[in-house]
């Protein structure tokens, strides 16, 4: 067995002992036993330096923004996202890479003992073991402690006040556009989930937010005012100036707290991430400079030419065109509409979708309605995942039966996406509606790019 191989199949019992927990989508609302388990671990959450990150769409890619452009000033940085598309490793990130295998088992094997004393003391208490997320959160404090970083940009799971990542204070707290999204823990309005979201903002912390309904602005900033030491958002303190598409991704100038930069090369797709990149570079002069100092040119262009997003209006292919979108609720499906029509020209699509079952599946099938032509549902490997044929019922109430088939394997409905694109006329497959169903497509064109070498 080769050494690779051999921390491969460690790490692998690392996600299974992980995974025999209670899953990510039920995440308690809870912070005292993730509080317990960092501090008898030393709070390994306070040897770095943290920028906070939350929002119901496009959190992961500001996330990425920001960590992209720390590491281009020479800072060593951590990148704690979920979930993950092929491989747990890709939550945690050391140096834009995921983190090793050896790593995460060097980690683990540190934590294990501590997080069976917690176990232990929460069945004394009558309360359910450490769940899945919290024992992640941890094992990534522990990584990026070990590692050591100077920085880590780190993403909320879910909600902020009670998510296990709030046991770390942020420098800065970055709020992501507020929209509806697992309404069954975080409330079900605006308001509501607005001011779950709000509970990363820390005293002293300097706020920035990305354009937000009016009901969770007014959340955001009152939180800020009581608390932080700034607060700047979207539209009044930055904005996107300028965004021209182009095959490759878009061009685009941007104002922010300490400047302007005109004409960077974003090699990602959609406007909503022209305001991401904007959102990222607020964050990181607040983060370094207050707020009051640019960030050089130089550093905003390497940083940003080499950036992306996988699962995020990904193009995995051009013959034929297609495109990965994570979109899982209205909002992104609303966000994805319009990227099809700005910057890919509003080609024939052929939609493949699976969806879970705790989403608004309706809602998502109604905003993608205008701009797919046909539809393959299919069934991606969660758990969650709602039946193909349930869901086509639903589908065909949307779209119409004509337009809708099935094929409850992802393989195979890709296949059947790719005979049926019309020949002689711009088209597209777009892959969506699950974050899961876009992780096993990728995975399935890498399969295809290793056998074509």
């Amino acid at each position: 067995m080769s050494e690779e191989t051999y921390w491969a199949e460690r790490a692998a019992g690392v996600e299974a002992a992980l995974l025999a927990r209670v899953p990510e989508n039920k995440i308690r609302p809870r912070l005292d036993p993730t509080r317990r388990l960092v501090e008898l671990l030393g709070d390994p959450q306070k040897i770095y330096r943290i920028i906070h990150v939350t929002g119901t769409n496009g959190k992961t890619s500001t996330t990425r923004f920001i960590e992209r452009l720390l590491r281009e000033h020479g800072l060593r940085t951590g990148r704690f996202t979920s979930p993950h598309l092929v491989k747990l490793n890709e939550r945690l990130s050391i140096d834009g890479e995921p983190v090793s295998d050896e790593a995460l088992v060097a980690a683990w094997e540190d934590i294990a003992p501590i997080v069976e004393i917690v176990d232990a003391e929460l069945a004394v208490a009558d309360e359910g073991p450490l769940t899945f997320f919290e024992v992640l959160a941890v094992l990534g404090f522990a990584v990026f402690a070990d590692a050591p970083v100077d920085v880590l940009v780190l993403e909320v799971g879910m909600g902020g006040e009670w998510d296990s990542t709030n046991v770390a204070d942020g420098d800065v707290a970055v709020f992501a556009p507020i929209s509806l999204d697992h309404m069954d823990r975080l409330g079900n309005t605006i308001e509501e989930i607005a001011q779950t979201k709000s509970g990363i903002i820390k005293a002293g912390a300097f706020v920035v937010s990305s354009a937000q309904p009016a009901e969770a602005l007014s959340v955001l900033k009152a939180k800020a005012d009581s608390t932080a030491d700034a607060f700047k958002n979207y539209g009044t303190d930055f904005e996107v100036l300028e965004s021209t598409p182009d095959i490759l991704g878009q061009k685009v100038s941007i104002r922010t707290l300490a400047g302007e930069y005109h004409d960077l090369n974003l090699p990602v797709h959609g406007y909503y991430q022209a305001e991401n990149a904007a959102l990222a570079i607020a964050a990181v002069e607040a983060f370094l400079g207050g707020g009051e100092q640019r960030i050089m040119d130089d550093v905003v262009r390497a940083a940003f030419a080499d950036f992306s997003s996988p699962g995020r209006l990904q193009v995995v292919s051009r013959e034929p065109l297609v495109i990965l979108d994570a979109a899982h609720n209205p909002g992104g499906a609303e966000s994805l509409v319009q990227a099809l029509k700005t910057n890919f020209g509003s080609p024939y699509v052929i939609a493949v979708i699976s969806i879970l079952a705790d989403k608004d599946a309706r809602g998502l099938l109604e905003a993608l309605d205008s701009s797919v032509v046909e539809v393959v549902i299919t069934q991606s490997s969660s758990a969650r995942a709602i039946p193909a044929e349930k869901l086509a019922e639903l589908a065909r109430e949307v779209f119409g039966a004509d337009r809708v088939k099935v094929q409850a394997n992802p393989q195979w409905a890709m296949a059947e996406a790719t005979l049926a694109l019309p020949e002689g006329q711009k088209s597209a497959i777009l892959v969506t509606g699950s974050i899961t169903l876009v992780g096993e497509v990728l995975a399935l064109k890498q399969i295809e790019a290793e056998q074509d070498v």
